[in-house]
């Protein structure tokens, strides 16, 4: 008798994590009887959508990518109680968010619970190539098909009206000039007992390194915000500029994505801030409320650096 293939139904699929590296996306693709890895993806966002925070509209939306490096990439919604919801983060930012913090280089194409909302579709113009992304969306049922997303968005603003050709884009590498930093204001982070005491030196790095990879070409604001947590853990995330202005992503937002990519739940205890000086664009007062409502009891420290050629 010949070997008997066994597929595995959307519901068995279970994900380990919010990143799936190539070697097994490709044997997850042949586990399930997928004939390709991105056949497998909108089997997988079932899985995503069960690892959705939301609160406030009890609405999940899961998202799943396949990037250029052939790695999967998970992207959820989340939702922050007490909080305005312009601080709630979508799937697809999280999951372009999340590939960034990975180093990936492009995105091929999308696989999403729920047809992407106009903030989303304008977000991904972020990312380079992005007419020719392709977009599957399951709520479509068994006929759904990837579809451009130069057909969702058929006339977009994006970079190429206000950029010049050569300038990286949003998951291309970026080095940002951060010249001098001194000290945070109010001196260094104090936190609140457990593992955690004297992290404040590895949450100012954190910071540093995510504003160095920050994506703001419009601002020239650069910015990079790190949490830690009681047990000593420390996230960060990167500012993520949209040309539209309004679906940029915060350095706080990003640092939340990838805190929950992370599998983080332990309460935050300090938090630091690394932006510009005298900034036209600063995130301090958006990362003051969002501790105020997610981690009341966490310090903040805010790390201001001068550019090379105003120091």
């Amino acid at each position: 008798m010949g070997e008997e293939k066994v597929t595995k139904s959307t519901a068995e699929i279970s994900l380990s994590g919010f990143v799936i590296e190539a070697e097994d996306a490709e044997k997850m693709a042949r586990e399930s009887g997928a004939a390709t890895v991105e056949d497998l993806l909108p089997s997988l966002v079932p899985a995503a959508m069960r690892l959705v925070r939301a609160p406030i509209s009890r609405f999940p939306v899961g998202a799943v990518g396949l990037g250029l490096s052939g790695r999967i990439y998970v992207g959820v919604n989340l939702e922050f109680e007490g909080l305005p919801l312009n601080h709630s983060v979508h799937a697809e930012q999280f999951l372009i968010s999340n590939a960034a913090a990975a180093g990936e280089a492009g995105m091929r194409c999308i696989a999403v619970s729920s047809v992407p909302c106009g903030h989303c579709r304008q977000f991904l113009q972020e990312v380079r190539g992005a007419p020719e992304i392709r977009i599957l969306v399951t709520a479509d049922g068994p006929n759904a098909a990837f579809r451009t997303i130069s057909s969702l968005l058929p006339r977009p603003f994006g970079p190429p009206d206000l950029l010049h050709k050569g300038v990286p884009l949003l998951l291309e590498i970026h080095d940002n000039d951060l010249g001098a930093i001194p000290e945070a204001n109010g001196g260094d982070a104090k936190c609140n007992g457990g593992e955690a005491v004297g992290m404040d030196r590895r949450l100012r790095t954190a910071a540093e390194a995510a504003a160095r990879a920050a994506h703001a070409p419009y601002s020239a604001c650069a910015a990079g915000f790190a949490v830690g947590d009681r047990k000593g853990r420390v996230y960060a995330g990167s500012y993520a500029e949209s040309a539209a202005y309004n679906p940029s992503l915060s350095p706080v937002q990003a640092a939340m994505v990838a805190m929950v990519a992370a599998g983080g739940e332990e309460e935050v205890v300090a938090a630091a801030l690394v932006e510009k000086d005298k900034a036209i664009v600063s995130h301090e007062s958006t990362a003051r409320i969002f501790l105020a409502a997610v981690a009341p009891g966490a310090h903040l420290s805010v790390y201001r650096y001068r550019p090379s050629d105003v120091v």
